[in-house]
């Protein structure tokens, strides 16, 4: 099939498509649609920014306008997980999109936003609810939302769910939902911990890769620059005011590791005089939203993000990924190159690996069997760094930082001889005991509950 029409979509969804001037499928729509229409349970796995939100949400919306029924009170009949705020409302409006001429009902469900707003949304039925798990149980366990009308659920990004800890809270959502359900899987890689996921949740899928597990965009220009991490700093601030070998920086999306990292990128490069953003857990939804927004706009060029709220970020204009820290689950590197290049642009991405993240800069070599390309450092680095230390001590004192959960969770995966020896993230298969490891958006876990970053 080489257009959207030869699927027999319904005619409502079929002028939305119009309207968005959609002709042609990806590669991963042409493969998933069809089985999809037909019941079949999927388990997709595409690079970010191929066109997976379609790939399951036009056949969704295909079924629910072919066969109408009539909403029930606090239920949905399609039922979409994500890991993160940005992503359920990307995937929400790409609903209500290809939906605008059906009669269509979609509801996000995420933390940081007050719940009695939800559960109005939700209280008379809705067709689709779009959701991070945690809130979601939030509102199952208050008796606002009844899971046995699901006839459909989706993972989006299931890789990210298990890296952050939701694993308990999917097998619980699961156990909710009916049996006779058709189930689509969809994610960027596929570790074997999802791969046993998929096993246990899906009936007779079909399996669709529209490329490798792993490889990244090939539009994308790779490099890395072996620096001290005390002097990441200067060379930030002088690729972003000097661009790099490939051009302007128009946007740049910096990765840290942690909120608190984001945080001090963000302060320094203030100090600099180079504006920038930050999009983090610690961040309220209204500041989440706004960050995003200008950066979108054009208004503030630099965003500054962790792993956890980069899940979502879908800008076609980001023509640079800076890995400030590199990632210590190598996966994250696939997904954070994956927000440039996208919509058939070309992108770069640049790493700054300091010694101690050489063991993880290997790590990510072997998941996408290459070799990135080694840059030296600019000529004029040395005279950046002494700028640098300059501006940063004549700048104010940087507020007091407490570690907190999401920065715990960077000690995961350490070199050999970094320090205290922790856990894989992906390795995590018991709840927590008592009430540790909340995470539900500013207030404590419930108790037994263990386990990640609820609704972020």
């Amino acid at each position: 099939m080489t257009y959207f029409a030869d699927f027999g979509l319904a005619e409502p969804i079929s002028r939305a498509l119009a309207d968005k001037g959609y002709t042609e499928p990806t590669p991963i729509q042409v493969q998933s649609i069809p089985p999809v229409l037909e019941g079949r349970d999927i388990c997709g796995i595409a690079q970010t920014g191929t066109g997976k939100t379609a790939a399951f949400a036009l056949p969704m919306l295909h079924r629910l306008a072919a066969n109408p029924k009539h909403r029930l009170k606090c239920a949905t009949r399609a039922l979409v997980l994500a890991p993160t705020r940005e992503l359920v409302s990307q995937i929400a409006q790409s609903f209500n999109d290809y939906g605008k001429y059906m009669r269509l009902s979609v509801t996000t469900v995420f933390g940081g936003v007050p719940i009695p707003r939800q559960e109005r949304a939700i209280m008379h039925g809705v067709d689709v609810v779009v959701a991070t798990p945690g809130r979601l149980l939030d509102l199952v366990e208050r008796g606002a939302l009844d899971l046995k009308q699901v006839e459909i659920l989706v993972l989006d990004e299931a890789d990210q769910m298990l890296d952050l800890g939701f694993i308990h809270d999917l097998r619980r959502i699961v156990g909710l939902l009916p049996r006779q359900r058709q189930t689509l899987f969809f994610s960027a890689t596929m570790p074997k911990a999802i791969e046993e996921l998929a096993a246990r949740y899906l009936t007779n899928p079909v399996k669709v890769a529209v490329k490798p597990a792993a490889t990244t965009a090939e539009r994308v220009d790779q490099a890395v620059i072996h620096v001290n991490q005390a002097e990441k700093p200067a060379l930030l601030q002088l690729v972003l005011r000097d661009g790099t070998k490939s051009g302007a920086i128009d946007r740049a999306l910096v990765f840290t590791r942690t909120k608190h990292g984001a945080d001090r990128v963000v302060r320094q490069l203030g100090n600099a005089g180079i504006m920038a953003e930050a999009i983090h857990g610690n961040k309220s939804q209204p500041q989440r939203e706004r960050a995003l927004a200008a950066f979108k706009a054009g208004t503030c060029k630099v965003l500054v993000a962790t792993d956890i709220a980069a899940r979502g970020i879908d800008v076609t204009g980001v023509s640079h990924v800076i890995n400030y820290e590199l990632p210590n689950v190598p996966e994250s590197y696939v997904h954070r190159i994956g927000r440039t290049a996208r919509a058939g642009r070309a992108g770069q991405a640049i790493a700054f690996c300091a010694e101690d993240e050489r063991p993880f800069l290997r790590d990510i070599e072997k998941l996408i069997r290459q070799k990135i390309t080694v840059l030296a450092l600019p000529a004029d680095f040395r005279a950046a760094v002494v700028a640098a230390q300059k501006i940063e001590r004549a700048a104010p004192p940087a507020p007091r930082e407490e570690p907190g959960r999401e920065d715990r969770r960077d000690f995961a995966r350490r070199p050999a001889g970094g320090g205290r020896a922790g856990r894989d993230p992906r390795a995590q298969v018991k709840p927590a005991r008592g009430g540790g490891g909340g995470g539900n958006g500013g207030r404590p876990a419930r108790a037994g509950g263990g386990g990640g970053y609820r609704g972020r």
